[in-house]
């Protein structure tokens, strides 16, 4: 049989323009080339390097053995959905109803996806905060809406400046986002801070998106969700999921809270394009819920661990680092090195194999800072901040 090779001409001016003006992830571009460099010791990704707990991963395949490999309710399994409803209350003293205010979605980023496409008419303001997780202002870009950016500084401890905030509002604002503990600095939110954006929230009569996927790797003291604020469980479209503290990120399973008009909006495109989260990892989340509190705790205090060596050696070095109180990554300030934040991992990379990921990843005016992953373990962590200060004093 003679092959055809399918030819790429022709088909360009069929894009999206809004597609085609959408930035590369400033992660995958770069891990492009790490993944072609052997032995290297990669402090870049985001994901726990810890295997899914064996009681959760049992529940996935007794899922299988036992035929349950269908679809759910669009909404997700009804246990499901309860026994996370029974967490929030627990953790944040908040009511959910499980069948109408809870919804399974495939990760955090789908639940953001359809969050933001659930309330954005074209031209409307989103409000978020950087450094940041990349998806942000691309998925606000997608739904035709407008990222509205305020950044936060080291300087201040990567703080919500309130004014800043005040001042950005708009006729045309429809939402705040926010993501406490913070990928990629590991910040958190005071409680005073929480209650004064929920104060303009509430007189400007904004929707509030909280991305809370790494509450539970808090190292200082409890985690505090803007929904406990009083008015804005009302107003707050809740994300979270079980892909950090339950290492469980190739389940791709997470879920929104919120009120119920936004929950079924959400809920209608989510049908139609996903139809629903997969059942396997559906039955494993339940296990987590239910039986998984010890497993998570066990790899926070390791991540803890861990924060406070590569903290400790990255101010060492002379690359200033505050330490995160939560999620596990580290964000220090590479200024001493006269290197620009792409310049400085690609050239650690090459002469010493340590892979990080440049500030500008998370924001165009962090050209000064790299993200250190530390879901690795300590022996790899130990090697890799050898190679790296040798790479820094050579400089």
């Amino acid at each position: 049989m003679k092959l055809h090779l399918v030819k790429s001409h022709n088909v360009e001016n069929h894009i999206s323009d809004n597609v085609k003006t959408l930035p590369p992830s400033g992660i995958r571009e770069f891990f492009d080339i790490v993944y072609n460099t052997p032995d290297c010791i990669s402090l870049g990704v985001g994901e726990p390097d810890f295997v899914t707990p064996w009681r959760i991963s049992d529940s996935g395949i007794y899922a299988i053995k036992d035929g349950n490999t269908h679809y759910t309710s669009n909404r997700g399994l009804l246990e499901l959905r309860q026994a996370i409803a029974s967490h929030i209350k627990k953790n944040h003293g908040i009511e959910y109803n499980p069948e109408t205010q809870v919804l399974i979605t495939i990760g955090v980023s789908e639940g953001l996806d359809i969050a933001l496409r659930s309330i954005v008419n074209p031209g409307d303001e989103i409000i978020y905060f950087e450094p940041c997780y990349v998806s942000y202002a691309a998925t606000i870009k997608l739904a035709y809406g407008k990222a509205v950016t305020i950044a936060t500084h080291f300087k201040d401890g990567f703080a919500i400046d309130i004014d800043a905030v005040k001042k950005a509002i708009t006729s045309k604002t429809k939402a705040i986002m926010l993501n406490y503990p913070s990928n990629p600095t590991g910040a958190s939110i005071s409680k005073e801070n929480l209650e004064a954006i929920a104060a303009i929230a509430i007189a400007n009569n904004l929707i509030v998106i909280s991305d809370e996927i790494y509450d539970a790797i808090t190292y200082n003291g409890e985690h505090v969700s803007i929904i406990s604020i009083p008015g804005m469980a009302e107003r707050t479209i809740y994300l979270n999921g079980f892909s950090k503290a339950y290492a469980m990120t190739g389940w791709r399973l997470g879920y929104a809270c919120g009120p119920e008009p936004i929950i079924s909006a959400m809920n209608k495109i989510h049908q139609y394009t996903a139809l629903c989260a997969p059942s396997i990892a559906q039955y494993a989340a339940l296990e987590a819920l239910q039986r998984g509190q010890r497993d998570v705790a066990s790899m926070r205090s390791q991540y803890l661990k861990r924060r406070n060596f590569i903290t400790a050696r990255l101010n060492e070095m002379g690359l200033p680092c505050l330490p995160p109180k939560g999620a596990f990554y580290a964000f220090p300030d590479i200024s001493s090195t006269g290197l620009s934040s792409r310049e400085f991992a690609l050239k650690l990379l090459k002469s010493h194999k340590v892979a990080v990921v440049p500030g500008t990843a998370f924001g165009n005016s962090y050209d000064n800072h790299i993200r250190c992953a530390y879901a690795t373990s300590m022996e790899q962590l130990k090697e890799a901040m050898d190679r790296m200060e040798d790479f820094v004093n050579g400089l």
